[in-house]
């Protein structure tokens, strides 16, 4: 066990030996953190909160409590497989939330990248990726394996499919069954995800130049009406644009999937 001097961790709270415990650690009461755990710099577990399995927690990411994180995947397949859980720095992993290791036949590591929001009751499957600054609302339920690029805001009560990937800046609607991949970029509502158009406020916010949403735009639409078939029209594109952010759309549609896509309507 390690445990630094600046830690402050509370009397109630239970630290199994094995586990490492940064400078300027916060563990609350009620605590349990398991003998395979590290937990970087400023970390804050609040009361009644459990880390376990082989998991790692970035620098100032604060937990709230009940959440579960580090628990073994909800997966039939799984036989006890030694696997991981890495978050990132400066995460918020709110009330109840749950965050599963991963499994030794889907690469063994779940991720969560920087600067995440994990809302109330939120939940992350064994062997997903998620990117940085990714947002899940309350309830949101994110299967096995998926894929969740950067800057992804996701809306409460919404579950997205195992294998799934969702492109860097999409965002999903709340109350949203997404079964499909989603592109960069995208937007998506409805029951059953529709993919409705681009995320244009996300671009804004973030500065992209007018010109490239110009070309965005003129890419969905002829993604959604162009000739041939919708990865036909991606090629197409992908050999006429001067667009990084086109580009990047294209790529994603080209790159290999274990689903198909959401097509514009």
């Amino acid at each position: 066990m390690s445990i630094s001097v600046q830690a402050r961790i509370h009397p109630s709270a239970v630290v199994e030996p094995g586990a490492v415990i940064g400078a300027g650690c916060q563990i609350g009461p009620f605590v349990l953190i398991g003998p395979e755990v590290r937990l970087a710099e400023g970390v804050e577990v609040k009361s009644h909160a459990v880390v376990t399995g082989w998991t790692e927690i970035g620098a100032g990411t604060v937990i709230f409590p009940f959440a579960c994180v580090g628990e073994v995947p909800q997966d039939l397949k799984y036989a006890g497989e030694r696997t991981r859980l890495i978050v990132g720095a400066r995460c918020r992993i709110r009330e109840g939330a749950t965050l599963n290791t991963g499994t030794a036949g889907g690469g063994g590591v779940t991720r969560v990248g920087d600067d995440c929001l994990l809302m109330t009751g939120a939940h992350v499957g064994h062997d997903a990726i998620l990117g940085d600054r990714v947002i899940l609302a309350n309830q949101v339920a994110i299967a096995g394996h998926c894929q969740i690029g950067d800057d992804v805001i996701i809306g409460g009560l919404s579950g997205i499919h195992q294998f799934v990937r969702i492109g860097r800046g999409a965002i999903i609607g709340a109350v949203t069954m997404v079964t499909n991949d989603v592109l960069p970029f995208g937007l998506v509502q409805g029951p059953r995800g529709v993919l409705d158009g681009l995320n244009l406020v996300g671009l804004k916010r973030r500065g992209v130049d007018r010109s490239d949403i110009t070309a965005m735009r003129a890419a969905f639409q002829m993604l959604a009406q162009g000739e041939g078939s919708f990865l036909d029209r991606a090629r197409k594109l992908s050999e006429e644009t001067e667009s990084d952010y086109v580009r990047e759309m294209t790529d994603f549609v080209l790159s290999a999937s274990d689903r198909s896509f959401l097509t514009p309507k």
